[in-house]
């Protein structure tokens, strides 16, 4: 059996690599999957005066242990590991698209003067840089503000800290991911615009076409087990984190909508996708040494092991 090391993973952005996990479809496909424990949390300060993700370093969270050399792949939102690839020390390499497509909003507190996107004009927005929600205000906020009128600023990584920033008044707004979204909701916070967003899974070149193949296999089975029965799977969500959060473990299914909980085959990056994602994130300045989106992409291991999968 071969083993695979994994960073950890949130529901929210790993639910069908979960879902392998504990029903076996790892095992099934000749897997032993371990899980090498991350800090999800990363930066665990608000910094309201830094705006540029410039000179920080992208590994405070994902990808921190690969680099280490004690994981041998890792998800995280696409744009952010089109950075992390480029700054890589060990050759990692992205080869396709998750089995979930994230879910999150911009949210205000129940006493806030903004209602629309609009209104969030030099408003201060906390991100967590280099992550999913970073990158997806820039894209939601664009739609409604000139670049110059953005003002995201670094925050933790983990919704509950940038919640409770929020929350105690440090930023103006910040970005959410589920359960968080819908604890925030419940509290009487509002939503200003939500989205979904694709990530990517990056890996050594440990992992060859045969074991990503096999990995696939499984998460294809967990995604088809979930999409039959969202609500069910939506406990993920609450379990996850109430040890940790009392206030998650408050929450019940009714909570949470089913409509938030996106799932799809992993698939290759389509290569006309690629390159506008890749030109996109250099125009914000966060790609400057990869002359190439292809740079980024073990392209072999990629296209292989997907058509192994299907």
């Amino acid at each position: 059996m071969r083993t695979l090391v994994l960073e950890t993973t949130s529901p929210f952005q790993g639910l069908p690599e979960l879902v392998a996990f504990n029903e076996g479809l790892f095992a099934q496909e000749g897997l032993s999957v371990q899980w090498a424990e991350r800090d999800e949390a990363g930066i665990k300060t608000i910094d309201a005066k830094l705006a540029d993700p410039a000179g920080c370093d992208p590994f405070t969270s994902h990808g921190a242990l690969f680099e280490q050399g004690k994981a041998d792949l890792y998800n995280a939102c696409e744009w952010g590991n089109y950075c992390r690839v480029q700054d890589t020390t060990v050759g990692s390499r992205q080869v396709g698209r998750r089995g979930i497509v994230a879910y999150a909003a911009i949210v205000v507190r129940p006493d806030s003067p903004v209602y629309t996107p609009q209104q969030l004009a030099d408003r201060s927005v906390g991100v967590p840089f280099y992550a999913g929600t970073h990158y997806l205000a820039l894209h939601m906020l664009e739609g409604f503000l000139p670049r110059e009128r953005i003002r995201v600023c670094r925050a933790p990584a983990g919704s509950r800290n940038r919640y409770t920033f929020m929350m105690s008044g440090e930023v103006d707004a910040t970005t959410l991911t589920e359960p968080y979204v819908s604890l925030a909701e419940k509290n009487g916070c509002r939503i200003v615009c939500s989205a979904l967003y694709h990530g990517t899974e990056v890996a050594s070149e440990k992992v060859d076409a045969e074991t990503y193949a096999a990995f696939n296999r499984a998460v294809r089975e967990a995604v088809r087990r979930i999409a039959a029965d969202r609500r069910k799977y939506l406990q993920y969500f609450i379990d996850y984190h109430k040890a940790k959060d009392p206030e998650i473990g408050m929450l019940t299914l009714d909570d949470l909508r089913e409509s938030r909980l996106v799932v799809c085959d992993p698939a290759p990056i389509p290569d006309d996708e690629l390159q506008r994602t890749y030109d996109w994130v250099k125009s914000w300045g966060m790609l400057d040494k990869a002359a190439s989106p292809l740079a980024l992409v073990n392209m072999d291991v990629q296209r292989q092991a997907h058509v192994a999968a299907e």
